[in-house]
């Protein structure tokens, strides 16, 4: 963003930046019919994700304590309903009469969360995750580089002692860690130090003034926030969740009369136009940005997710987080508080932590936003479109690869784009995160970036004082 040539700082710290998606991303009035004209419940119905999503809730409520999760399966455009056996005919005859594919599993939602109960009760390890998988009716359990010895077999005979059909537990080669970054840089003087983070969503707080929402551990760390490595604060927290039921916070400008757009910057001049909140579907498209690693997209693998982060503050402590997202999107430190979106412009989540990197993949995870927002009582923004969003032109096209070389990310200055338009459905491979100049966003000095992961200076990865992460390894952690 850049907030040099408009008085007043009215653009300051464009929410992680949004703006129109393109005509692909725009959804029809009849998305939920049928491609073949047939009459319901003769087949699945094709649907986009924000649809299906739409569809799972209601049928939620429809099936009651039959209903054993859902998720979107993207080849075949369907939305796929887990129903545990019994006398719900009926019921599963609505759920197929109203275009979703049905299939029987062994795990209720109870029997589900039960599990996840008892891993929290004697498996809460540092480095160690859990969330409902809906595609294997199962609690999908995880376990970072530093869960060994003792601790290791502690959380293995804990699965076990669930059952083989009830959870699973895998590796990941880094540690799970908090990842201070966003789509937009932000930053804060801690008592150690120099604090990155990225701004998420631009909101009105309840009482009507412009705010943002960023990560809580963000929050927690510090009180006010710049939009400058070295700048004065512009924004102060309100209110932070972390650790416990979230990791979000709301920071309200200090200037009211801030025009906060309610889009998401996803570089080379081109936004993203956020336009609702939306609940995570398993198995739909997301797209990440973050001031660290600008633009990578994935799929959502989890809901429900429970994390368990090495406490920054207490060596032998752990602060566990639960309601989260998770995801096969990459993201790196510097990269929390960052913005977590759909192709048709629809505010998901916030990078919360997760494990390794952008070169070698890992598991993500992020704060929904739509609780957030409930917590909060704030509201998707739109306190003037386009003004402040970095002063950008073009829309963008989160259906792109961004792994274009002049795709997303790939900005000189901060916010400040210029080149062609940036395509988020890239794979955000080559260019990403490309920044070069001085601003918010584009910092040298602080995660100064010629190439996504490939950073040199102080700040994403190596940073000094509070939050400061270490890109080498890859463990559970806070992006911060």
């Amino acid at each position: 963003m850049s907030h040099k040539r408009i008085p007043k700082r009215k653009a300051a710290i464009a929410a992680g930046g949004v703006v129109a998606l393109g005509a692909a991303a725009i959804l029809l009035p009849n998305a939920n019919a049928s491609q073949d004209g047939s009459s319901a419940g003769a087949a699945p119905k094709t649907l986009k994700a924000a649809d299906a999503s739409d569809l799972a809730a209601q049928l939620q409520n429809v099936l009651g304590q039959a209903f054993a999760g859902s998720y979107y399966d993207s080849a075949a455009q369907q939305l796929v309903v887990n129903v545990v056996p019994g006398d719900n005919n009926k019921v599963v005859v609505e759920a197929k009469k109203a275009g979703a594919k049905v299939r029987e599993v062994k795990n209720s939602l109870a029997a589900l969360k039960t599990g996840a109960q008892t891993l929290k009760a004697k498996a809460t390890i540092p480095g160690t995750a859990w969330a409902m998988d809906p595609k294997t009716n199962k609690l999908a359990v995880t376990a970072d580089s530093t869960v060994t010895g003792a601790a290791w077999n502690r959380l293995t005979s804990t699965v076990k002692s669930l059952g083989a059909d009830m959870a699973t537990v895998k590796r990941s080669s880094g540690t799970f860690k908090t990842l201070v970054s966003g789509g937009d840089a932000i930053f804060a003087q801690a008592q150690g130090g120099t604090v990155r983070c990225s701004l998420g969503f631009n909101v009105k707080a309840s009482d009507g003034s412009p705010a943002f929402l960023t990560a809580g551990h963000c929050g927690v760390a510090a009180k006010q926030w710049s939009d400058s490595q070295n700048g004065q604060p512009i924004a102060t927290v309100d209110q932070a969740t972390f650790p416990g039921a979230g990791d979000f916070s709301l920071v309200k400008y200090d200037d009211p009369n801030t025009q906060a757009a309610s889009e998401v910057n996803v570089g080379n001049g081109q936004t993203v136009q956020i336009t609702a909140a939306a609940d995570a579907t398993v198995g739909e498209t997301v797209f990440r940005m973050g001031s660290t690693t600008g633009l990578h997209n994935g799929q959502v693998t989890g809901l429900d997710a429970t994390v368990n982060f090495q406490s920054e503050t207490d060596p032998n402590g752990v602060d566990t987080v639960t309601g989260l997202i998770q995801t096969n999107v990459c993201a790196e430190a510097g990269d929390s508080g960052g913005s977590l979106f759909t192709q048709d412009g629809s505010a998901v989540g916030m990078t919360s932590g997760g494990s390794g990197d952008c070169t070698a993949g890992g598991e993500t995870f992020f704060q929904p936003v739509t609780a957030a927002l409930q917590a909060t009582g704030a509201t998707l923004g739109d306190g003037g479109a386009g003004a402040g969003a970095g002063d950008q032109s073009g829309s963008a096209d989160p259906s792109a690869s961004a792994s274009d070389g002049a795709g997303a990310g790939d900005q000189a200055g901060g916010g400040d784009a210029v080149g062609g338009g940036a395509d988020p459905s890239a794979s955000a491979t080559d260019g990403t995160g490309d920044q070069s100049g001085a601003g918010v966003g584009d910092q040298s000095g602080a995660g100064d970036q010629s190439g996504v992961g490939d950073q040199s200076g102080a700040g994403t990865g190596d940073q000094s004082g509070a939050g400061a992460q270490d890109n080498g390894s890859s463990s559970l952690s806070q992006t911060h």
